[in-house]
Parts: C-alpha cells; structure tokens; sequence
C-alpha cells in the first residue's frame, strides 16, 4: 500500500499516497544557503526528438525508489529500455523505505538524487520542497519511445495529484483503483453475490455467519481502510457536497446523513460480531491472510495493490476480485459504478540532482508500452498508461476487474487526498481500532474524527488546501 499507516497506501495507500501536510521545518531548512536553485544539471547531450530533455550519452541517473508492496524491480527493469535512446545511459537504483528520514538531508545539503519516488508513510511533503523540484509538464508533452504523446496514451487527470501550487511535479505512475474485494471461488460455491449495497453487505454477514465465517477483518495498522470505504460509499451516497465538506475540513463534516448512515450500518456489524475478533491486536497482513488463505472473511477494502501484496499468502485458485464500494440506497446521487480512482507512486526529479535530465528520462522510459506492461505483468497493477493489460489480465482476474472498473466508471471517478495531505491517518487509527474492536460506537468514532478535522483547521500554522 502507498499510503502506509492505513495505507492508501503503509506504502500508502494511500498507494497512493499522495500529498502531505506542509513541512514547516523542513521547508526553512531547504531555504539555508546550503541549498540553492542553481542545481546540479551534469552533462548535456543534443536534444531531438529521441532525446528530448538532452541527456548525454553513457551518464548514470541516480534513482531513490521506495521499497514498499510494489518493490524497486520495476525501476531497474528500465535499464532493459532506456539505451535504444540515450546510448550508454544507466539507471542506479537504490531501495529505500524511510524516504523522508533519508532523503531529506541531501534536499538540505544541495545533492539529492535524480529520480524519486517519494512514496511510503514517510515521505517528504511536497509543499516543503516544491520550489526544488522540477516541473514535469514537458514530461507528458514528449512523445513515448513508440512515437506517441505522453499526454495522449495516459487516463485523464492523472496530472491532478502530482500539482501543487499550479505546479506539476510529481508523476503519480501507478493508477490506484480502490474497492471491495472477495474470492470468486468462494462465492461461486456458496451462491454468494457480492454486495451492492450496505443492507445487501448486512444480509451476507448473516449467511456467513451460518457458514461459521465473518463477513470482514481489519488489521492494526489499517483499520483506516474502512475509513476509505466509508468516505468512498458516502461520497456515492451524497454526491460531491460530502466530498467538499470533508476535504475542506468544514465544521460538522462527519455528521453528514451519507457519512452517519454508512456508520451506523458498520456500528451494526461490530455489534452482531460480523468482524473477526482481534483485529486491533494484529498485523495488517496477518489479518489480510485471514480473508486471503484462511477464508474465514468474505470481504476486504482495499487498494488495488492488494493481490501483489498477498500474492504468497493466498489461497490456490482464490480468484481475488474487485468490486466498487457500496452504496447507502439502491438511488445514490453517483451511480454504484463509480470509483474512487487515481495515480499514485509519486516520482520527482529534484532541480539539484546531478542529471535531473536523466531523471526526465527515466520516467519517459518507464512510459514505453514494454516498460509499462512489464510494471503490469509483474505487480498484477495498471500504470497510467492506457491499453498495456490484455484481455487475460496475465492470468490475474485481480487486474482484471480493476480494468473493469475502470471501464465500467467511466467519467464516475472521483478521488480526494485531504487525509494524505494533512497527515491525519496515523490519529484516525485509534478510532477506527476502537470501533472496530466495539470499545466506542458510532457517535463515539464520529466525535473522534471530526475532533482530528477540527484540529487541524483551526491551525493556522497548517497551510490549508481549497478543494473545488
């Protein structure tokens, strides 16, 4: 998950992860005379058409990837593409997994690396070091090594949570699909149909329950993704109103009618044991082997990062696949098709990086239609880049729903980062655990939440985002 913690994506999920609050300290830091704008920019090459951010030949691109659910393998895959350009040129790249900690004092010390993918629970916000990074517009306008436009081959608005301040910097490279996940095996064998609504989802609970299993599980550290799947149904529910008053951290937002009923149907499942007990006591991934080896839950919220992610903790011939998040009411504003979707796995090229040209090239690379169904085939996720997923999923009926989805959604995609943005998850997971586990209700886990929104917008020392 990008989003760690909770993980939109622990890798975060947020995977997807993707904006972080303003970093006050770290951003005066980045102002010292240590740093500069003048960068690093190394050795220059003849820019043309197959080269067209001028990066010389036989150079070396310093790549700081972030070591999470989707691994680095896929970064370095890019060395197999990248020389039928740029002759010679060749990708260092370098794991890492508590980017902040590690990478921030080269931010401060004027000699960060070419490419990174700033990603994970720890990574460096963005708004702290925007003025150190490259824009990457010139990035979508160039064309792919098959002679495309960047910008034509990508699914739209995948610039939106790489832009900050009007200024797009970072490339999200991983289209991030959320929903509900089930065996299809099971239900085919049970005469089981997954749920559209919540009241559906509540009859489920009950049939599992005489089949001696649980209708869902949570782990510890993300209880939160039923935060993402109470969000998602309310924002079906309730339309672009609950999306807005959540993201603008208005006063009351939790106590929506769309939010309050999709918690009080939860506060009802706790209450007639439709969770399999403990889980604020166990390792996410060992909870999510619990639905994914053991069976014993028919259900689980997730990223689409989540088969790669258990991919060696799943039963043989599971069959995981997605569906969107329910809805309230058989008449939600947005239809049940639609889905919360976006880019997540945010690369930035730092101004002061020894070749940020290099870095340009790298994510041009990692655009090619071989670079991105390799990225596909072997993480079982899609990239940004539309039409690299056959039929067949490579045998993944995991990638092939999220393709579904997608398709199914069509212009119904929403997405929101106020969560990512201010840093929230981390204080949203004592709630959630304590609801989850039954030890507050619904009004106690809504008196939490809005506490945290509240907290946060009444701080005048945190930057706040408008959402429209």
């Amino acid at each position: 998950m990008t989003i760690r913690a909770g993980s939109l994506d622990r890798r975060t999920l947020l995977r997807g992860a993707i904006a972080t609050a303003a970093m006050g300290s770290f951003a005066v830091a980045c102002g010292s005379p240590s740093s500069n704008d003048n960068g690093g920019g190394g050795p220059k090459g003849k820019k043309g058409a197959k080269n067209p951010f001028g990066v010389a030949k036989n150079s070396k691109v310093e790549a700081a990837i972030f070591d999470g659910g989707y691994g680095t393998d896929y970064v370095a895959f890019v060395n197999t593409v990248i020389g039928a350009q740029i002759a010679g040129t060749k990708i260092d790249v370098k794991p890492v997994v508590d980017i902040g900690p590690e990478l921030q004092p080269r931010f401060v010390g004027g000699n960060p690396p070419d490419l990174i993918d700033n990603s994970g629970e720890d990574q460096i916000g963005f708004l702290g070091i925007l003025d150190q990074l490259e824009e990457l517009d010139d990035v979508f306008e160039a064309n792919t090594y098959e002679g495309k436009k960047i910008a034509d081959i990508v699914y739209p608005g995948v610039k939106d949570p790489g832009t900050f301040k009007d200024k797009f910097v970072a490339l999200n490279y991983v289209m991030t699909v959320y929903g509900v996940w089930y065996s299809k095996t099971l239900f085919e064998a049970n005469g089981w149909t997954p749920p559209k609504t919540w009241d559906e989802a509540l009859d489920l609970g009950q049939a599992a329950k005489k089949k001696g299993k649980y209708l869902f599980v949570h782990g510890k550290e993300a209880a939160t993704y039923y935060r993402t799947l109470l969000i998602d149904s309310a924002i079906k529910e309730g339309g672009d109103e609950v999306r807005l008053a959540l993201g603008n951290l208005e006063k009351g937002c939790w106590s929506h009618p769309a939010v309050q009923g999709v918690i009080k149907v939860m506060e009802t499942m706790v209450k007639e044991k439709m969770f399999v007990p403990g889980g604020s006591g166990t390792q996410f991934q060992k909870a999510q082997a619990i639905w994914s080896n053991d069976q014993k839950a028919l259900l689980y919220p997730s990223g689409g990062w989540i088969e790669n992610e258990m991919k060696d903790a799943t039963k043989a011939d599971f069959q995981m696949t997605g569906v969107p998040a329910m809805t309230l009411t058989g008449s939600p504003k947005i239809p049940y098709e639609a889905l919360r979707a976006a880019a997540g796995e945010p690369f930035i090229v730092p101004k002061q990086g020894k070749n940020p040209a290099g870095g340009k090239e790298v994510l041009r690379a990692m655009l090619s239609e071989k670079a991105a169904a390799n990225f596909s085939k072997t993480k079982l996720a899609p990239t940004i880049v539309k039409g690299t997923v056959p039929a067949d999923g490579y045998g993944s009926t995991a990638l092939v729903s999220q393709t579904t989805m997608l398709e199914a959604a069509g212009e119904n995609i929403f997405n929101y980062t106020f969560v990512e943005a201010y840093g929230m998850n981390t204080d949203q997971l004592v709630p959630w655990n304590s609801f989850l586990a039954g030890d507050i209700d619904g009004k106690g886990l809504t008196s939490a939440l809005q506490k945290i929104s509240d907290k946060i917008r009444e701080d005048d020392s945190i930057e706040k985002i408008k959402v429209s």
